[in-house]
């Protein structure tokens, strides 16, 4: 799973390149860029494909959506040399890319809201690659079991699903006493 998202400086911004697996939730690349050019989405697709052998790579599904970085002759060459499938959303709707959309929140979240705005790209640089660090190799995720990132992706086999269903949480939630319609 692929996405790009903004990063505010207090006099600009920048923008993070992220490559995700979707089995472990690890980000197996990025790139923090001054610009939206495809060679940094290339730069975060080629620090993913280092992770893997070739065997590995061939048949694995790329999903990202339709920005033009993910478009252009440069990404799609470098997926298809790999045997990598292409996936794109349909549309621009976030819930089509929502594995990206997720890690995008959480980095968000846990780091880019409490800066408010990075000074320089130069702190965002140095904060958001601790953060890498710290989301695969220290934070838990409570959808793979508690267990971080890195370890999942270490493992093989199928993944038991963690999540709970929107039925299941709203049951859980918010029960409606009986007789409620």
């Amino acid at each position: 799973m692929s996405d790009i998202t903004y990063i505010d400086l207090v006099d600009d911004c920048c923008y993070l390149h992220l490559v995700t697996d979707a089995y472990s939730q690890k980000i197996v690349g990025w790139c923090l860029s001054e610009t939206l050019e495809a060679e940094h989405t290339l730069e975060a697709l080629r620090m993913a494909i280092s992770q893997a052998t070739a065997d590995e790579l061939k048949g694995l599904i790329h999903h990202s959506d339709r920005g033009v970085q993910y478009c252009c002759n440069a990404y799609t060459d470098e997926l298809k040399k790999y045997g990598i499938k292409i996936s794109m959303t349909e549309d621009y709707k976030p819930t089509d890319n929502a594995i990206a959309e997720r890690v995008n929140g959480i980095l968000k979240t846990e780091v880019i809201y409490r800066e408010h705005r990075f000074k320089t790209y130069q702190d965002a640089l140095e904060r958001i690659s601790g953060f890498v660090a710290f989301y695969n190799d220290t934070r838990p995720h409570s959808s793979i079991g508690m267990k971080t990132p890195s370890e999942v992706h270490q493992e093989q086999g199928p993944q038991r699903i963690m999540w709970k269903t929107a039925k299941e949480l709203s049951g859980a939630v918010c029960p409606l006493p009986q007789g409620t319609p």
